[in-house]
């Protein structure tokens, strides 16, 4: 194998592009291993584990970035450079090169004199300076999206308090996903114009909640993602109270639907207290059976629930989510040994994943899972558990894409438990919109075929996007149905119909959430 290496000085990319740049050098024949990454000290422990000589590196830096590909010629490595590079550089148009004619903005100052009329900021840079460039946007009057983590809790504080005095949204940090009058931020799914505001403590399930109120006919107005910690104790709703007020203020909204893995109790009163006058639907996944919604306020523990919610609010209906699920479910289990008894999650959405957990633990019992919310560090999966895994967690995505941009790491996942026999059913969430795999069915559902086919588990497939999006979500349904699949209407109905079959009780899959 040709261990190469190429570094770009002072070029700084930011992880959508890294990642898109990784999927690229990945797609080309010969390749085994490739990566587009900043040279940080933790990229650079994963250049030596993968048998790369990192000594051209010595003098690099976050700041600096590196291709690195082992392939199995030096024309394969050729082209996968050149890949690289064209899905990195193509758009900035310098191509790696410093002698282009119209350099790259190197400073937000530099952007917004490009473009004065900006009015929001998407920062994505390494979260020691995340901050002070959030600060710089604010300033120069922008609302922004904050896609980098990593950022201390005490200045995402600042930031929060900083632009609440300023009548401005921080959205994140980790706020993965946004739509603003019609413009897609981060990943988003393309949706049509409508009268539902989506606000979210939670990427995937923002982009659920927008999608299933896409496709079941109200459309939507706005989605404002808060970051991850937004409705935590720390944090305390900073930005989700403003950002509700703000839409109670929207003549473009009557419905806003409140969207968050369970969030501290004290802090989801606040954020619906803060609406008047509109209708509210908060879906927090998971949330205590026991919490006690204020009047007029519709809480539901799943996202699916929450959709119907709002749906029913505008007096419309939702079509039928389990239409031939029940004969579905029972046909599958005819040809189910008896020795196959468990669920895997195989899931690239973090909220789709604690979703699932929560909704298969309830049908269940206990279920083991690796997202933050619910993993006990130290616990190994024990044997014989029913098991949800976020494959979008660090453990997974350390040297390689998210699993929403490249499926590598979910297919060594199928593969594996593909061949498992005591497993009834898996769990497969694919996501389109924006930043997603351009075509996620052609690398899933072959295999997928050749699982079922070869008297594997049921395979449970649940596509998270609209007909508008790039990939066209009804030809990845097609796709996967011919595949053999069990294709649902929402995560959660997959989460259910998994269940249905582990437990031999086919009633499990039109059970009302």
């Amino acid at each position: 194998m040709i261990h190469n290496l190429t570094v770009y000085t002072d070029t700084y990319v930011d992880s959508v592009v890294q990642l898109s740049g990784t999927r690229s050098l990945r797609g080309v024949d010969g390749v085994d291993w490739a990566a587009a990454a900043m040279a940080t000290p933790g990229n650079l422990e994963t250049l030596l584990a993968e048998g790369f000589d990192i000594g051209a590196l010595d003098d690099a830096g976050p700041n600096d970035l590196f291709i690195a590909i082992r392939g199995d010629s030096e024309e394969s490595v050729a082209a996968a450079r050149e890949a690289g590079q064209a899905a990195m550089f193509a758009e900035r148009g310098t191509g790696g090169d410093s002698s282009a004619a119209v350099p790259d903005a190197r400073t937000l100052g530099d952007a917004v004199g490009r473009q004065p009329d900006s009015n929001v900021a998407v920062i994505s840079v390494p979260g020691d300076y995340a901050a002070l460039e959030a600060h710089k946007a604010l300033s120069a009057g922008m609302d922004v999206l904050l896609f980098s983590d990593n950022v201390p809790v005490e200045e995402e504080i600042e930031l929060k308090d900083r632009a609440n005095r300023l009548g401005r949204l921080v959205m994140g940090p980790g706020a993965g996903t946004a739509m603003l009058g019609q413009t897609c931020l981060g990943f988003a799914n393309v949706v049509k114009p409508g009268r539902v505001a989506v606000v979210a403590a939670a990427g995937t399930g923002a982009q659920e909640a927008a999608s299933l109120v896409d496709r079941w006919g109200l459309g939507v107005s706005q989605v404002i993602g808060l970051g991850g910690r937004d409705l935590t104790a720390a944090i305390g709703g900073r930005m989700g109270i403003a950002a509700v007020k703000a839409l109670v203020d929207d003549d473009g909204t009557d419905i806003i639907l409140l969207v968050s893995k369970p969030p501290a109790v004290e802090v989801a009163r606040a954020v619906v207290e803060a609406v008047a006058g509109k209708t509210l639907v908060a879906a927090l996944v998971g949330v205590s059976k026991d919490f006690e919604a204020p009047e007029g306020v519709t809480v539901t523990r799943t996202l699916e629930a929450g959709a119907v919610a709002a749906i029913a609010a505008a007096g419309k209906r939702v079509p039928d989510v389990t239409e031939g699920l029940l004969d579905l479910v029972s046909e599958r289990l005819g040809t189910l040994p008896d020795g196959r008894t468990l669920v895997r999650g195989l899931f690239s959405g973090g909220t789709l994943c604690y979703e699932s957990l929560v909704i298969l633990a309830d049908v269940l019992g206990p279920v083991y899972s690796n997202t933050p919310i619910a993993k006990d560090p130290g616990l190994p999966a024990p044997a014989g558990a029913h098991m949800c895994l976020d494959l979008g967690e660090e453990e997974y995505t350390k040297g390689r894409p998210h699993p929403m941009i490249d499926p590598e790491a979910r297919i060594e996942l199928l593969r594996e438990q593909g061949t498992d026999p005591a497993v009834a059913a898996i769990i497969l969430d694919v996501v389109l919109g924006y930043g997603a795999h351009p075509d996620p069915a052609a690398e899933l559902a072959p295999i997928c075929r050749d699982i079922i086919a070869g008297g594997g588990p049921q395979i449970i497939i649940y596509v998270l996007g609209t007909d508008q999006d790039p990939q066209d979500r009804a030809a990845q349904v097609r796709a996967f149905v011919d595949a053999g699949c069990v294709v649902t209407a929402t995560a959660a109905r997959a989460s259910l119909v998994a269940a249905a079959l582990a437990s031999r009780k086919p009633e499990i899959a039109t059970k009302t959430l």
